[in-house]
């Protein structure tokens, strides 16, 4: 019997016409440093509609790079969300500052306003200054009401779209584009394999602040300038112009910068995004409609979605109660897999990591939402080059082990 296909939970689309733009580069004379790049940021740019782009080398670095453009450092502290990859909070403790989590909504798993606005209430020594919302699954938080909360306190909003390139939300009967609104100060991506834009790995900021963008072009180019110089005496040979091969350093950068090589591929996958966009909703719609064939309401329920956002669906979460139908979740994901179905857990809260517990952050049963929210997550496979076969399979799967599951029971 041949075994079935293995459909993991998301993988990379390389097409022949993505091959062929990194060979180009591989021919050039630039492998970095070169004209991709900056092409890149420029593309990438007039998808957000953002004034700015500052491509680097993962979202992580983007991550850390816009933390650095703001200041932050000991003393500081920002707010985000537990449910998240590490690097959302982590990238303010590579600057030494603290680490508060909110709370989450646990229908959508999104950051929740009213749980932001208590750790401002809280914060006597005005010591947040920065949120950094995350668009969970590709879902927009609700940016709007996070920059009305923190910029009662002069903080600013770092949102994290590494799930949500694409993504649009309505307010005050407008519609704007992540990377590219008045609720945000700077939008951090990502462009790692299972992105919808991938470049092997890879990062930007989109900002409307050119100061800050200048910034991170410094600190990801280990804080080298090649003009404005402090020592005009080595910099010039006297006749008001620069020597050729001069540069400066006033402080210490990183080594962030982004390769030619992954700028074309990225620039070749962005012209493919509106494509991507509308086969993943195509598949979120197929899988919503399996899901209430198969099951009772409420049985498995799929994140809510908010009324006035257009969704990326970088992940499809599901919410099963393990418990109450005496499975645990590693189980099923062990008997989908061995059927060819790989899925996975977005995502162990940040919070429960023995680092942040070690550091003070709220013990378990703390943030109730996240923890409830956690306790019954499942996101199952989602990539444009999954069929309607595919995820009636994958559905109809995870109807025969939990209903093996209620027939012993």
């Amino acid at each position: 019997m041949t075994k079935p296909t293995f459909l993991p939970y998301g993988r990379q689309n390389i097409t022949d016409d993505d091959i062929q733009t990194v060979t180009a580069v591989l021919r050039s004379d630039w492998l970095t440093q070169g004209p991709a790049v900056p092409e890149f940021e420029d593309a990438l740019a007039d998808i957000t509609g953002a004034s700015e782009c500052v491509a680097c080398s993962s979202g992580t670095a983007a991550l850390h790079l816009a933390v650095l453009a703001l200041g932050l450092g000991d003393n500081d502290a920002i707010i985000t969300t537990p449910n998240t990859f590490l690097a959302s909070a982590n990238c303010a403790r590579y600057v030494g500052a603290d680490v508060l989590f909110a709370d989450i909504d646990p229908e959508t798993g999104l950051i929740n306003p009213e749980s932001v606005a208590r750790l401002f209430e809280h914060d006597s020594e005005h010591r947040i200054r920065a949120v950094i919302p995350v668009h969970f699954a590709g879902q927009p938080a609700d940016l709007p009401a996070l920059a009305s909360i923190a910029r009662q306190y002069g903080a600013k909003i770092i949102d994290d779209a590494c799930h949500a390139i694409g993504a649009t939300y309505d307010s005050d009967g407008q519609t704007f584009k992540l990377g590219n609104n008045p609720h945000s100060d700077l939008t951090v991506f990502s462009f790692h394999p299972v992105k919808h834009v991938a470049m092997g790995e890879g990062g930007a900021v989109t900002t409307d602040d050119p100061e800050l963008a200048e910034k991170m072009r410094r600190f990801r180019n280990h804080g080298i300038v090649r003009d404005r110089f402090e020592n005009e005496s080595m910099a010039s040979a006297g006749d008001g112009r620069a020597n050729p091969w001069y540069h400066e350093m006033s402080e210490p950068g990183f080594n962030y910068r982004l390769t030619d090589i992954q700028a074309a591929l990225g620039r070749s996958q962005l012209k493919r995004l509106p494509e991507s966009l509308a086969r993943r909703r195509e598949i979120a719609e197929t899988y919503h409609h399996l899901l209430d064939e198969k099951f009772a309401a409420g049985e498995i329920r799929p994140l809510e979605l908010l009324p006035n956002v257009n969704h990326a669906w970088h992940l499809f979460v599901v919410r099963i109660d393990f418990e109450r139908l005496g499975i645990s979740r590693a189980v099923v994901m062990n008997q989908l897999r061995a059927q060819g179905i790989g899925t996975q857990v977005h995502y162990i809260p940040v919070h429960l990591q023995p680092y942040y517990q070690k550091l003070g952050s709220p013990v378990p049963g703390a943030l109730p939402g996240v923890e409830k929210y956690y306790a019954g997550a499942l996101s199952l496979p989602m990539y444009p080059e999954l069929t309607e076969a595919d995820c009636r399979r994958i559905v109809e799967e995870l109807e025969r082990i939990l209903n093996r599951v209620a027939t012993h029971a």
